[in-house]
């Protein structure tokens, strides 16, 4: 039977896989975007400020550090790389062609492929609901009919680590993933009035 430690050391293997993964994301998009001896420069100082910005993070649950160690500081310390080596116009603009062009489009293959499934839409919502409801990455309401569900996040850890990080601007860039992840789905429709990386009071998805 697994010990406390073997369980931890589980989660701890598949953190660095998932960062492994990310990581390898990243360089391979920098190698793709710059070549040369840019990358590896660009590279080295992305993974010295994703060091930086996972020592510096404090308060956090076990799963709220694990998605930001895999998924939310890795693209924050690109962006603060790029922001060091280019004006801010330039490195915002290759940072969105990284969230849009890469990282969006893998997101809605996985959903669309989902699509196939019987009872695609009954099983997403489902699924959708119990996974906000339970996790602390947001606080969220929730409610749904025969056709529809509804979340109202009044706050989301992306984010809130954009702005601890001292980068709100780059939320909106998740915001926009969201719209490339759902959109043009057979099944599922998306619809949002506001989102707190615009500046709204909250995220309204609308599921239908």
């Amino acid at each position: 039977r697994p010990t406390l430690s073997d369980q931890i050391r589980k989660v701890e293997r598949g953190i660095a896989a998932m960062q492994i993964k990310q990581q390898q994301q990243i360089r391979a998009f920098l190698s793709e975007k710059f070549g040369g001896d840019s990358d590896s420069t660009l590279f080295e100082r992305q993974e010295a400020l994703l060091q930086g910005c996972i020592a510096r993070t404090e308060g956090k649950s076990p799963n709220q550090m694990k998605t930001l160690t895999e998924t939310i500081l890795p693209r924050v310390a690109l962006y603060k790389a790029l922001s060091e080596h280019f004006p801010h116009e330039d490195a915002y603009k290759t940072m969105r062609a990284y969230m849009l062009e890469i990282v969006a489009p893998e997101k809605h293959s996985s959903t669309a492929k989902m699509e196939a499934i019987p009872g695609f839409y009954f099983l997403y919502s489902r699924i959708f609901l119990r996974v906000v409801r339970k996790s602390d990455l947001w606080e969220s309401t929730q409610s749904h009919g025969k056709d529809h569900f509804e979340v109202t996040m009044k706050k989301c850890l992306w984010h809130t680590a954009c702005v601890e990080n001292g980068c709100a601007e780059l939320c909106p860039l998740f915001c926009e993933v969201d719209n490339v992840t759902y959109g043009g789905l057979r099944k599922l429709g998306f619809a949002r009035t506001q989102t707190l990386g615009y500046g709204g009071d909250c995220c309204d998805f609308h599921f239908f």
